[in-house]
């Protein structure tokens, strides 16, 4: 309740307009805390003569209201954020064409920061704190985008419903396309959603691009809505709207810590994909130094351990972290985790997506939501 409340306090004082009130750390202190020594005095200084930031964010508005606010509160500089969909943020970034209102991108799989990078839309940075990540399969080599956390995809079930219809939960990616689940599988919308592009990703992986193809056009046929957003199927399975939502773990996790004991958790027993959440400056950005500075951020605890306080539940990719508490509880693990080829996803994920829809046709109509 605590938590709750904190958190309720922070969304109204940033809807009201009230600034945060900077901490009044020097640099020298600032780059201590979240570095742990001096290296970032210099992006810290210039950071500040720009004085303001601007931010993309793909996660739930909790996370990127704390976030933003900390960075605020932490640096003095004047943070704005605005949520939108990891596919609205692509198309986005692609309209401005290296003239984006925005500094940063933050949260979303990273999929499509991938593709974004191919089209020079994404600035490269090395990071001082990418000396905090885990693995260096969570960042781009090159630099363009570094990874904050990671979720396995599976599925979320109403257990209630399904005893209601006398049906058998769904435990492989084949058993989704049985003729008794029709009408009762949510997924996300491709063209909005970077969660549904790791799963066509993950299908194909798992099955072969043809294989792949053919078993989206099957699956279809038992698919009641493709949400605009990746986190939009989770949120409908404890109130029986959705039986059978595939997406992130954690979003399921998040569900049940609200009351909804009723959910299920699955992870697909022939094997299942997962994300990389990420953060990416943008080219052509109007404060490139608070940018730089954004990113050091987000690779701290200062930013990623807000996570678990504003109920993100992914599985944190920095050493130096503590892990959402919240999580531990459920058995996610990465057991049935394939080796996701991500430099296929990075070369191919636009491809897929249109192979996707020629699959479906004249199917793909007013089930796929864009709002």
């Amino acid at each position: 309740m605590k938590k709750l409340f904190s958190l309720l306090l922070t969304l109204a004082i940033l809807a009201m307009g009230v600034c945060a009130m900077a901490e009044d750390l020097s640099a020298e202190e600032l780059s201590e805390l979240l570095c742990g020594d001096d290296s970032l005095v210099e992006i810290i200084e210039a950071a500040r003569e720009e004085g303001e930031l601007t931010v993309y964010g793909c996660c739930e508005e909790p996370y990127i209201a704390a976030a933003t606010g900390r960075f605020q509160e932490l640096t003095g500089i004047t943070t704005h954020w605005q949520r939108l969909s990891t596919g609205e943020v692509q198309a986005k970034i692609a309209e401005e064409n290296g003239n984006p209102s925005a500094d940063i991108w933050f949260a979303g799989t990273s999929d499509p920061y991938n593709e974004t990078s191919t089209t020079g839309l994404l600035t490269a940075y090395e990071a001082v704190n990418a000396k905090n990540l885990r693995d260096e399969m969570y960042r781009d080599p090159d630099g363009y985008w570094y990874g904050i956390y990671t979720g396995v995809m599976g599925f979320m079930v109403n257990n209630d419903e399904l005893d209601r219809l006398g049906l058998e939960a769904p435990q492989d990616w084949d058993d989704l396309t049985k003729e008794e689940y029709k009408g009762l599988i949510w997924l996300s919308n491709p063209n909005t959603a970077g969660t549904a592009k790791v799963f066509i990703n993950t299908l194909v992986q798992l099955k072969g691009h043809d294989a792949a193809m053919e078993y989206f056009v099957e699956l279809d046929k038992n698919i009641a809505q493709y949400t605009k957003s990746g986190g939009g199927p989770s949120k409908n399975v404890g109130i029986g709207e959705c039986v059978i939502g595939i997406g992130f773990l954690h979003d399921g996790v998040y569900q049940i810590l609200q009351g909804y004991d009723n959910i299920g958790l699955i992870i697909p027993e022939s094997g299942t994909g997962f994300e990389v959440g990420a953060t990416a400056i943008l080219e052509g950005c109007k404060h490139p130094n608070a940018a730089k500075l954004w990113i050091e951020f987000a690779l701290s605890p200062e930013c990623v351990e807000l996570a678990d306080d504003t109920g993100s539940y992914q599985f944190l990719v920095i050493s130096n972290a503590e892990q959402p508490e919240a999580v531990t509880a459920f058995d996610i693990n990465f057991d049935n985790v394939i080796d996701y080829d991500f430099e296929d996803a990075k070369a191919n994920t636009t491809q897929y997506v249109n192979d996707f829809f020629n699959a479906l046709g004249a199917a793909a109509d007013d089930r796929f939501k864009t709002e």
